[in-house]
């Protein structure tokens, strides 16, 4: 599975965003997706996945600003980033989880710059 994110960009704080990221092949059988962000000098930290089946768990940093939703037809998850702050300034990744039988796979994206000015 190949992932491509797009959508990061230069936001005001309090602005909004939307990341983008297209998977290769249909994504109906992907068992979860999900939105990853690394900061400078930090750890790489879950920001927002989604299930096959639609259920969705968020980073407590982001509840209730962030969404993550996923179109089938299009193969692609989105991440609607409202209220931003200037600590969501980070490199955004998609990571895609597969299973195979009784193995687990991960597929990630190359990362899309987000940035939010005070």
């Amino acid at each position: 599975v190949q992932l491509q994110a797009s959508g990061g960009g230069l936001v005001q704080a309090g602005g909004s965003l939307k990341l983008s990221c297209a998977a290769s092949r249909s994504i109906t059988s992907i068992n979860t997706m999900g939105w990853y962000r690394q900061a400078p000098g930090n750890q790489r930290e879950l920001v927002a996945t989604i299930g096959f089946d639609g259920s969705t768990k968020y980073a407590d940093s982001v509840k209730g600003r962030f969404t993550i939703s996923r179109d089938n037809a299009k193969n692609t998850v989105y991440l609607q980033m409202n209220s931003l702050k200037p600590e969501d300034t980070a490199v955004y990744y998609c990571k895609a989880g597969l299973a195979l039988g009784t193995q687990w796979f991960e597929y990630w994206g190359q990362g899309t710059q987000v940035t939010v000015s005070s």
